[in-house]
């Protein structure tokens, strides 16, 4: 009990402290003029060095996926359209609407990959799944109306970014499971945090960029990179080794809601009953596809 307990706490604190670094970085881009692309490219790239350092302390065997060079080539298209793609579209998706929306909308990765599985096996969706779908749809409507049907609570791009965010959340779930398993998460992570800030750095030329920020802002620089990225990765991946995966996952519903809290609070985000509802629509996912997992789990088979 006090082993689960410890990873419900993991588990609980990583999310929040994503959802806390989307509002830092949201705050970042309205008062300064740092660049998504060059705070993406740090972020990966402190993030996976110290990651793979962890690694080394512990004594993983985090050089053993360049042995392989085809599971090199898959860590390399990994590192690139999963996790500089999710990357990218959600810090994107915050600096042209706001941390809330952005992860509010980059919860419908799960709707994603039902839809996604449901048309590569030929399956018919369950019940459960067919709801999901459903309800995240309609979710996203009330968000991106907040009930008016003559504009749009959010810039058209800014809802762009959102959706892509979800699709790159998507390919970063569904890709990468065969390296996980073979090689472990922390490895994994790790190197495509560095590979894909690599690319993402000498890519869309952010080395050039150089912001002139105060130290409060290199504060706040910091805790996305540290807090926000690392610490969080690292939590959620250690809440692992004390609860199953499919609790953690619920447990990844406090990432929106922690943006949405904060925004609100510090940045002064405004949303109407509409908007609360849909949003609880979207979360809300999750919690129905964990409680159908565990209801299956006791069915005689």
């Amino acid at each position: 009990m006090q082993k689960k307990t410890v990873g419900l706490l993991l588990a609980s604190v990583g999310p929040f402290l994503w959802g806390s670094s989307g509002t830092v970085a949201q705050h970042l881009f309205d008062t300064t003029v740092i660049s998504p692309l060059w705070l993406v490219a740090v972020r990966m790239l402190v993030s996976g060095g110290l990651l793979i350092l962890y690694g080394l302390g512990r004594r993983l065997p985090v050089m053993a996926v360049f042995h392989d060079w085809q599971a090199t080539v898959r860590l390399i298209v990994f590192s690139l359209f999963g996790m500089a793609g999710v990357q990218l579209t959600y810090f994107m998706a915050i600096s042209t609407g706001n941390a809330a929306m952005a992860a509010i909308l980059q919860f419908l990765s799960p709707v994603m990959i039902i839809i996604f599985i449901t048309a590569t096996t030929w399956q018919l969706p369950s019940k459960v799944d067919v709801i999901s779908v459903i309800s995240a749809i309609i979710g996203t409507i009330l968000i991106v109306t907040e009930g008016r049907t003559h504009s749009l609570a959010l810039p058209v791009i800014a809802i762009i970014w959102g959706l892509l965010a979800a699709v790159g959340a998507t390919i970063y779930t569904l890709m990468p499971t065969k390296l996980l398993t073979r090689y472990g998460a922390t490895p994994i992570v790790g190197w495509s945090m560095l590979i894909g800030g690599f690319l993402v750095l000498i890519g869309t030329g952010a080395w050039r960029y150089s912001p002139q920020l105060t130290w409060a802002a290199w504060g706040q620089v910091s805790f996305v990179v540290i807090f926000g990225t690392m610490l969080a990765y690292l939590f959620f991946l250690q809440s692992l080794e004390f609860i199953l995966p499919t609790t953690a996952s619920v447990l990844g519903a406090i990432e929106p809601l922690a943006a949405t809290i904060l925004s609100v609070f510090f940045l002064h985000v405004h949303f109407n009953w509409v908007g609360l509802i849909g949003a609880m629509m979207i979360v809300g996912v999750t919690i129905l596809q964990f409680a159908a997992t565990r209801a299956n789990q006791f069915v005689p088979k």
